[in-house]
């Protein structure tokens, strides 16, 4: 599997590349199939799961592959969705569409094979539990599903060590498995934490340690 850890960037726009896979690779897999195809595709997580980081990387690689694409957050999908002919429509949290877009994107459901479209939708569960009409929740339930993995202690370790190796943070084994048992799980909050840590590290010209970041929180770091 390809090595990712060290392609983290916190401010690069979201790609399959700048992705921690995990086990997801299936999911990915699927994703670039069907940005190319005609597969309509659900992928459904938890907050901070990447979900919408994926969404927005298959946007961006079918756009790169010089196919017509249409991203829309929930809250723009409006009057109308475009009727471009073999065009990517993707739509983020699906879950907080309006009853007028419902509509609207059970139409493009019903269109998407005479025009060639191929429909990516993202949301917070899996479709059965989706509070939608009850039409558009079943197209969904008919597209291909998948649901993001989330990533295990190891991969997260992983991820923090080798972010600050890059860094030139020197990160002891007990900050990190203190981080993991204590701080709050997902990747954004970790790499926040880990910010604080590199801004204190160069500030007192200390090495990253547990009392450091024991420290930081009674400071009032929220890990």
């Amino acid at each position: 599997m390809k090595q990712l850890v060290l392609n983290i960037r916190r401010d690069a726009p979201p790609s399959f590349d700048n992705f921690v896979a995990g086990a997801n690779q299936e999911l990915i897999a699927a994703l670039r199939a069907s940005i190319l195809g005609e597969s309509h595709l659900y992928l459904w997580g938890a907050p901070s799961s990447g979900r919408s980081h994926l969404l927005q990387a298959s946007v961006a690689e079918a756009r790169a592959a010089g196919r017509p694409v249409v991203y829309l957050p929930a809250n723009a999908v409006c009057d109308s969705l475009p009727d471009t002919a073999d065009a990517l429509l993707a739509c983020d949290d699906v879950d907080r569409l309006a009853e007028e877009a419902q509509v609207e994107l059970f139409n493009a459901f019903n269109r998407a094979r005479t025009r060639r479209q191929t429909l990516l939708l993202a949301g917070p569960c899996a479709p059965r539990a989706l509070i939608l009409r009850e039409d558009l929740r079943t197209r969904i339930g008919q597209c291909l599903i998948y649901e993001v993995q989330p990533l295990d202690d190891a991969s997260r370790a992983a991820i923090l060590a080798g972010q600050a190796q890059r860094r030139g943070l020197r990160m002891s084994e007990e900050v990190l498995d203190y981080l993991l048992r204590h701080g709050r799980r997902d990747l954004p909050s970790l790499l926040a934490t880990l910010d604080a840590l590199d801004h204190a590290s160069l500030e007192r010209k200390r090495p990253v340690t547990l009392p450091l970041l024991r420290e930081l929180m009674q400071g009032g770091l929220d890990i």
